[in-house]
């Protein structure tokens, strides 16, 4: 019998990016207070990176403990700039904010998956891309917001790189699979040493 693989996410662009690579998997979103725990490791002073890593495992141990059969995969992505963590905006006026602090600066996408497997963590990946924003007039920041928040308030940052977002930036160093959210390849090389999937 094949081993159940479970996304601990509502995320549809991370269900899109596994569905589009032929795995089958059902989607069950983990029910956690994501911002008291990020408010809680913050004032801990962890680093983005591990921020990233400890939400991901916070997810995946919350559905494996309820389906330890299952192969569970915890996602997070954390938005570094300058150590400072920028999370999704919670209104036009702060993801405007957000693009005017990055704007014609580098920042880091950092993209935690954590796989559990009988309540336990069985591989863990945090993928980084660093991204190069150029500059835009603040006219411009505040049209892009107006035009796409319906999409971009649900992203770290204020943008989506594979939608308008793109022309927000000069350069950008890592993974493209990584900057939506899901580092793919490495959560794939893992599934196919493993045995879970075949190529």
């Amino acid at each position: 019998m094949t081993q159940p693989i479970l996304l601990a996410s509502r995320s549809e662009i991370r269900s899109t990016l596994l569905r589009n690579a032929g795995i089958d998997f059902e989607a069950v979103p983990a029910r956690v207070d994501e911002a008291s725990a990020k408010a809680a490791l913050l004032s801990d002073g962890v680093s983005p990176r591990d921020l990233a890593d400890a939400l991901a495992e916070l997810k995946a141990r919350k559905i494996s403990e309820k389906r330890p059969e299952a192969l569970v995969l915890g996602c997070d992505q954390v938005l570094d700039h300058r150590g400072t963590v920028l999370s999704k905006p919670n209104d036009p006026q702060e993801a405007l904010d957000h693009l005017l602090q990055l704007r014609n600066d580098r920042h880091s996408l950092l993209s935690a998956v954590v796989i559990y497997e009988n309540g336990a963590p069985v591989w863990r990946h945090v993928g980084q891309v660093r991204l190069q924003m150029r500059h835009f007039s603040d006219s411009w920041a505040k049209d892009y917001v107006a035009r796409n928040w319906n999409s971009i308030r649900f992203s770290v940052g204020g943008y989506k790189l594979e939608e308008e977002g793109v022309r927000l930036f000069s350069n950008i160093t890592g993974d493209y699979f990584t900057v939506l959210g899901l580092p793919l390849l490495d959560v794939l090389n893992y599934l196919v040493l493993r045995g879970t999937i075949q190529t």
